[in-house]
């Protein structure tokens, strides 16, 4: 009964943090956190402890899938270079640069440990990052931090297992690699299938209670099996959800994507709530766990202070390269420009062999190769239409925050740890520092550095207006039923996606005024009958 009502309050915190937080303007992990914080050091309530498996495999893997069936396709694979040097580069630089403070300034550890406590506090927080989804931001610099959300918990933890083998016998700098492409290689093989299955079945499932439910499990599906074999479970879980996400336009009928959404968004609403303010929750067992190893609370809360502030200079370092990097790739890109368009023109003329003694390519080759410049040309308007300046580079520093998932991480180091209870405790307090000085102060900072957003409103209108005629110029035959026409715009919409036409928020209007069209064409035949 006590475990009920425990339940019942965590559901009634979450919710009142949610609407409170709405409000006051600040947000509602933030809240969490300082609720579960006040709760916790509360004389008469006991202390609290969660497995960290709990978090590691049972709710970080549905929260990593729920954000990556969201998350448009298109928009990752264009960012992936960013997204893979701030999910894997930086955690690893990150991770060395702390390591070699933590082992300096901690007494008996040495430098593996150190790298292992560094593992645990560079990654970033995808449900930290929830955050920024809602403020005034360039929608490159929201994928951005999304996409790395996604990745880099993988990367860390791979590291934080290398580092205690490293601490317990020597390790090689091959054997680490190794073990990182084969955790990722072995995870993407297996997201990859399970999303490709999990949309096959559930297509055929005419239920959507029945097909919700299946997409449950999917996450599980992708994650326990990846575990097994030694790779990334949350790697798994992220691939099966960008897979499932970018097909189930196509596969699913608008009534399973309606109620996927809704659903998932309540799942979405308590495991995030539940994991800030369980992470408040947990500081008191913290606290009396250093007490009673006798280590510094105050020195503790000076390490994490200094460490919090590397990570942050760290990630600045490291931002301000890949933010020129991206620029020049935009500049390259717009020299490119020019060519792509005359190769395309090219291609269009059915006359000529295609190059002197060669024969000219069969039709599919050259729809192949359309289709890829065609692809081309849309990534470059991509990237010169919303170019990053150090504006964004700042928003993309300051929004790097830590969450749960640090001290989760944190609380599977060894028992033999050497200082295991001072150590987790600095991850907590780099961990909560971040979300409340970061999360905290966010809103400030990206009404400071932000600029005048009028040019991409504009931009936004003529991109609806393009897409307002791509509809109108879609054409079926004679007969055709309203189901038949709305079939058609959607495939016209998704296609225009997949070559990167338009932007995923401004096709994301017609597409769910067209599902909400067909739900009520069916809902009123089905009436009829």
């Amino acid at each position: 009964m006590e475990l009920l009502v425990v339940m019942v309050l965590g559901l009634l915190a979450i919710v009142a943090a949610s609407v409170l937080g709405d409000r006051i303007g600040v947000a509602a992990p933030l809240l969490l956190v300082l609720i579960g914080i006040g709760v916790s050091l509360l004389p008469f309530v006991p202390e609290v402890e969660i497995d960290p498996e709990w978090i590691l495999a049972g709710v970080l893997p549905p929260l990593l899938y729920s954000a990556s069936v969201s998350m448009p396709t298109m928009d990752f694979r264009r960012e992936f270079g960013a997204i893979g040097g701030l999910s894997v580069l930086l955690v690893v630089i990150s991770a060395v640069a702390l390591g070699f403070f933590f082992s300096w300034i901690v007494p008996d550890l040495n430098i593996w440990w150190g790298i292992a406590l560094g593992a645990i506090v560079s990654p970033t927080d995808a449900v930290a990052t929830s955050i920024v989804r809602g403020l005034p931001v360039s929608r490159r610099v929201v994928s951005i931090l999304e996409g790395e959300g996604l990745l880099n918990d993988a990367t860390a933890l791979v590291l934080l297992r290398t580092a205690v083998a490293g601490a317990a016998a020597s390790v090689s700098l091959w054997g680490v690699l190794g073990d990182f492409v084969y955790a990722v290689a072995v995870a993407a093989a297996i997201g990859f299938a399970v999303g490709k299955i999990n949309l096959r079945i559930r297509s055929r499932v005419s239920d959507s209670t029945v097909n919700t439910v299946i997409s449950f499990t999917v996450p599980f599906l992708a994650s326990i099996p990846a575990e097994e074999l030694g790779a990334s479970g949350l790697v798994a879980a992220v691939v099966a959800g960008l897979v499932t996400g970018h097909g189930a336009a196509r596969r699913l009928s608008p009534r399973h994507r309606l109620s996927d959404t809704q659903n998932w968004r309540a799942v979405e609403l308590v495991l995030e709530g539940a994991v800030f303010l369980t992470m408040g929750l947990e500081l008191a067992t913290i606290i009396a766990d250093v007490v009673d190893d006798h280590e510094g609370i105050g020195r503790a809360g000076l390490i994490a202070a200094s460490a919090l502030v590397i990570t942050i200079v760290v990630r600045g370092a490291f931002v301000a390269p890949l933010i020129r990097w991206l620029r020049r790739r935009a500049a390259r890109g717009e020299r490119m420009k020019p060519r792509l368009s005359d190769a395309a023109q090219r291609l269009d003329n059915p006359d000529g062999t295609g190059g002197r003694g060669r024969r000219r390519p069969s039709e599919n080759q050259i729809e192949r190769i359309r289709t890829r410049i065609r692809r081309g040309l849309a990534d470059i308007d991509y990237f010169l239409d919303a170019p990053l300046d150090w504006r964004d580079g700042t928003v993309v520093v300051w929004a790097g925050m830590r969450g749960a998932v640090t001290l989760a991480a944190a609380q599977t180091l060894p028992d033999d740890t050497p200082s295991r209870s001072l150590l987790i405790f600095i991850a907590f307090l780099v961990a909560a520092g971040s979300l409340l000085i970061q999360g905290g102060t966010l809103k400030r900072v990206v009404g400071w550095v932000t600029p005048d957003t009028t040019i991409d409103e504009k931009e936004d209108h003529s991109e609806y207006q393009q897409i307002a005629k791509l509809l109108d110029a879609v054409q079926v035959g004679d007969g055709a039923s309203r189901l038949d026409v709305i079939a058609a715009q959607r495939t016209a919409l998704l296609d225009a996606r997949d070559d990167g036409l338009y932007s995923a928020e401004s096709l994301q209007r017609p597409l769910t005024r067209l599902d909400a069209e067909q739900i009520g064409l069916e809902l009123r035949s089905r009436t009829d009958i």
